[in-house]
């Protein structure tokens, strides 16, 4: 005998004919569709960038510190955290350099460091208009974590003779060389011709406001005698330690090292300034608690407008549907159904929001990560976040309007007294 399919549970059935005419009446209903949806949209929109910012700004913070490394310093001349008017700069010198090397414990590498900053290059008919040219001490690469995709670290003996060589970034040898090798080519850095021995490979992170791949490295003693520069101080010092887990013993001995060397007295100030990866992390844990607060009282206030509009549109709607209203309860609807059904409105109104809302941040946030103010990173938590959110607006806000819906004497509602 054939199978019959058995039918649905009542309750099955109410909610499947409860959703077709909540379907039917956000469709009637338009402009105030339209206006529900648009509330909630900015407010979703507005969490969507919170979510997605922090997320871009966490897996960017474990970036940086790969690529910084747990095991170094990088020390500045001058106090970048007390920036007096007039104040020097240029504070680390030769005996500094010599001093970390030959006394300081647990000390692996020193590289001295000096810049010039938009300085053109050209091979050929191709041309960079300016990048920023480091000047530094052998094993540059290795100081950095940085390797190399082809060629070789500057050495020692290229520092001594003051070699015409030189590393690109990424940045440069792709706009000078595309997809070819750069190394062994002859490039003009300035006026001045180089050779070119490696190539960095592509990092992808910015710093100090720039990107870092778009660098050219040279002997430092070749930056200096080409440019004139004072061979008495370096910009910057970068140090490399055993034992990273000791890191924060290592930075003390080093400040004091450098406030000894530089003869400062305890009520004086550091003429220079250390930065570490836990120093990154801090700024990056700041700006995150900064960007979620600001974004965070904004997707707020957004979020509340769209519910405040939904209510009210929603007790409007009301009013203007007591006929309908009255005519269900007269033909059996209970209480019950018309609050499923005001409810079921308002959540499919402010799910439809979400998406909308969604779509927009993550519109935003791409045109953002573009122009280098954010970034984000996109997960499915964001998704059902959103969509939650917004439900969660639209059961809330919703409520109180459709209570006063199922509250409707259906005598009256038919009256038109509703």
């Amino acid at each position: 005998m054939p199978t019959t399919e058995a039918p649905a549970p009542p309750q099955l059935r109410l909610l499947a004919r409860l959703r077709d005419m909540a379907l039917s009446a956000v469709w009637a209903y338009k402009v105030r569709s339209f206006f529900v949806i648009l509330g909630v949209g900015f407010g979703v929109a507005s969490l969507t960038l919170i979510v997605t910012a922090v997320d871009g700004a966490e897996r960017k913070a474990v970036e940086i510190v790969e690529w910084f490394g747990p095991d170094a310093a990088l020390v500045f001349g001058g106090n970048i955290q007390k920036r007096a008017v007039g104040a020097r700069t240029l504070t680390l010198t030769q005996d500094d350099m010599r001093g970390i090397r030959q006394s300081l414990p647990g000390v692996t590498v020193v590289v001295p460091m000096r810049s010039k900053g938009d300085i053109p290059l050209k091979y050929q008919d191709a041309s960079v208009p300016g990048t920023q040219v480091i000047g530094a001490t052998e094993n540059y690469a290795e100081a950095w974590n940085w390797p190399l995709v082809e060629g070789r670290d500057l050495s020692e003996e290229d520092v001594r003779l003051a070699a015409r060589v030189a590393i690109l970034g990424d940045k440069p040898a792709r706009e000078l060389f595309g997809e070819a090798s750069p190394v062994g080519r002859t490039i003009l850095l300035d006026k001045f011709q180089v050779q070119v021995i490696g190539r960095l490979k592509y990092r992808g992170a910015s710093g100090g406001g720039g990107d870092v791949d778009d660098r050219v490295i040279i002997p430092i003693t070749t930056l200096t005698s080409r440019f004139n520069m004072d061979r008495k101080y370096f910009r910057a010092m970068r140090i490399k330690f055993l034992e990273p887990g000791r890191m924060a013993s290592h930075v003390e001995n080093l400040r004091s090292f450098m406030r000894m060397s530089h003869g400062l007295d305890p009520s004086q100030d550091d003429d220079f300034s250390i930065i570490t990866a836990d120093e990154v992390l801090k700024f990056l844990a700041v700006f995150k608690g900064g960007l979620v607060a600001f974004l965070g009282v904004t997707a707020a206030a957004a979020m509340t407008v769209g519910g405040f509009v939904l209510a009210n549109l929603f007790s409007i709607s009301v009013s203007e549907r007591s006929r309908e209203i009255g005519l269900k309860k007269a033909v059996g609807a209970t209480s019950q159904a018309i609050l499923l059904q005001f409810l079921m409105e308002a959540a499919i109104l402010t799910a439809i929001g979400g998406l909308v809302g969604l779509s927009l941040g993550l519109g935003l946030g791409q045109l953002l990560t573009r122009l280098g103010m954010l970034t984000i990173l996109f997960s499915w938590k964001v998704f059902f976040l959103s969509l939650a959110s917004a439900v969660a607006i639209g059961v809330v806000f919703g409520m109180r309007p459709a209570k006063q819906a199922a509250a409707l004497d259906p005598i009256a509602a038919l009256r038109g007294d509703g």
